[in-house]
């Protein structure tokens, strides 16, 4: 590990807890439209975003207001994404572990905390996490792979 390493791992963090902060009102809840989400396929460029992502999601989830379910269980779920966009960086597959793990394991715990339905929920979280991936975290990639920054 070198500095640029931290510092990066360091900027990706404060940038996914920023983002989700000042949009808390679609960030956080059964129905969100997390932007920061979009971070999550720097790990294909990046190793160091895994750390990042997790202490950012960490971050934002203490100021969402859901408790331990969020913090441990949102945080843990990103830790989980973040290694498998990394290790599957060469394929599609990178592009569906944060929507896929996401919508699962988030989706699960905030069926159970607003008491909505469980498929519904998981619906919720798969959509807005995709459209979030493929329409800014995608072009993301592409821009970053070409300026190599």
């Amino acid at each position: 590990m070198d500095t640029r390493y931290l510092l990066r791992a360091a900027m990706i963090a404060v940038l996914y807890t920023s983002l989700t902060y000042v949009l808390a009102p679609i960030s956080y809840g059964p129905l969100q439209f997390r932007l920061s989400e979009a971070l999550t396929l720097l790990p294909i460029l990046f190793p160091e975003a895994i750390y990042g992502l997790f202490i950012g999601t960490l971050a934002a989830n203490i100021f969402g207001g859901l408790g331990l379910w969020d913090i441990v269980g949102g945080s843990l779920a990103t830790l989980l994404a973040a290694w498998c966009t990394y290790r599957f960086r060469m394929n599609f597959f990178a592009y569906l572990s944060p929507i896929i793990i996401n919508a699962l394991i988030v989706g699960s715990y905030l069926s159970i905390l607003y008491a909505m339905p469980y498929w519904f929920t998981i619906l919720s979280i798969a959509v807005s996490e995709a459209i979030i991936v493929f329409a800014i975290g995608y072009p993301l990639i592409i821009i970053l792979k070409k300026y190599r920054v």
